[in-house]
């Protein structure tokens, strides 16, 4: 009997102590979940040299504004969500200056010693040409945000490279448009452009289209300075030489800022009017030295003429308030690239990936339309890896010392970009008629 007793008393002290571990856990709070690995983006953009000031350091700001916002869940509209799809994002900038050999190489560096899981870079067209096929090799996403020689898809077909921003063509094309509705009874033109891809690709395309358009149109002189050349008297003298009615120009960065100021002493756009493709991001800058009268692009809705939506409003007033300096155009190309890999890995998401491979995101990137700053973005071209959108200029007004733009005027894709499989070259000869 007192053996039962003692076994029975054994026995209900286990179920009490069992009882009581079972309402402790239910009653203790649940383990935190594993915080997710970062996403991991290498970023290359001119962090020194003459195109840090005006390009490089713009676009390094947008990226540092937007991430943050996004890991904080602070970016309005559709991209509310965190990070990645919930997942935090990580930057590693990499200087891009020192010529496309050293880019190759550092690219070689951050795919295989950093272990990024993408790439967002390259304002050079040279830089971009000589890293799209080693990307290729390396089996990277890799995201061209800037660079403008349409080259890339034209002559080459990847599955890694995509480019979230307009190429070259739609600057060129929209520019020759514009400066006919300016300038309709237009006889005498020139072009002073940077002696490589980019320079030769914009003179190119601009000559091209403004002959299809009005082809009684002659070239006085065409000038290709050497990139990062500096001085550029002689060639200032050779364009005014010529009495053309308009000089287009693709320079940018300190190439930019030192045309501008050499031809301001000597009344060179006073004389002839400037058409600047890439001019948008000297207009702070250089407000004093560009005339009344100037033709400016931004490379598509960029900057001063992005468009009046959520996104930009909010991205606008968030950037200038953390640099003091509103946004130009390489700042609104940044954040078209994030912005752009964010959609096609949400994308991938909700198609039944919670942890997306590379390949999933790319099958979500191809053919991918996305809302960004700069407004809709669509991936039409390059079988889906190339954007393209609406391009815009603007002529130039001073106004109590600050640059303002008066007839602005938008041109849709179609009207500056070919269509999907047709080289730039060839459409532009061939689709552009001249105005009745």
């Amino acid at each position: 009997m007192n053996r039962s007793k003692t076994a029975l008393s054994r026995w209900s002290c286990a179920l009490s102590l069992l009882l009581f571990s079972t309402t402790a856990l239910a009653q203790a709070p649940a383990a935190a979940p594993a915080e997710q690995k970062p996403f991991k983006i290498g970023v290359v953009t001119f962090l020194s040299g003459a195109a840090a000031g005006p390009f490089g350091v713009p676009a390094r700001n947008s990226a540092e504004v937007l991430v943050e916002a996004l890991n904080a869940g602070k970016v309005p509209g559709a991209y509310a969500k965190k990070g990645l799809g919930g997942r935090p994002i990580e930057l590693v900038f990499i200087d891009e200056a020192g010529g496309a050999t050293k880019q190759v190489s550092e690219y070689r560096d951050i795919v295989q010693r950093q272990n990024v899981d993408a790439v967002i870079g390259y304002i050079s067209s040279g830089d971009c040409l000589a890293v799209a096929p080693v990307a290729e090799e390396l089996k990277k996403l890799t995201l061209l945000f800037d660079c403008g020689t349409p080259r890339i898809f034209e002559d080459g077909n990847y599955k890694y490279v995509f480019r979230t921003a307009p190429h070259a063509t739609l600057d060129n094309v929209a520019a020759a448009r514009y400066v006919l509705e300016v300038k309709p009874k237009l006889k005498k033109v020139a072009g002073i452009n940077q002696n490589y891809a980019w320079g030769q690709d914009s003179w190119n395309d601009f000559e091209a289209a403004l002959k299809a358009l009005k082809p009684d149109v002659t070239v006085t002189t065409s000038q290709m300075p050497k990139l990062g050349a500096g001085q550029y008297g002689a060639e200032i003298s050779a364009l005014m030489a010529g009495s053309p009615e308009v000089i287009h120009s693709s320079f940018w960065g300190g190439d930019l800022d030192a045309l501008v100021l050499q031809a301001s002493p000597r009344g060179l756009f006073k004389k002839s009017t400037a058409v600047l493709t890439a001019g948008e991001t000297a207009m702070y800058k250089l407000a004093g030295q560009l005339p009344d009268g100037t033709l400016i692009g931004a490379r598509g809705a960029n900057g001063v003429f992005a468009p009046d939506n959520e996104l930009n409003r909010w991205f606008r007033s968030t950037y200038t308030d953390r640099n003091s300096l509103p946004p130009v155009y390489p700042s609104y190309r940044m954040a078209q690239a994030i912005l752009g890999l964010k959609s096609a890995y949400e994308k991938a998401q909700g198609a039944g990936a919670e942890a997306p491979s590379q390949d999933q995101i790319i099958a979500a990137f191809e053919g991918l339309t996305f809302e960004s700053p700069s407004g809709t973005v669509k991936m039409a071209l390059g079988k889906g890896h190339q954007a393209v959108s609406e391009a815009v200029y603007g002529t130039v007004k001073n106004v109590g010392g600050k640059i303002t733009f008066v007839n602005v005027k938008r041109y849709p894709a179609d009207q500056v970009l070919p269509p999907e499989g047709v080289k730039s070259a060839d459409w532009i000869k061939t689709a552009l008629k001249p105005a009745k």
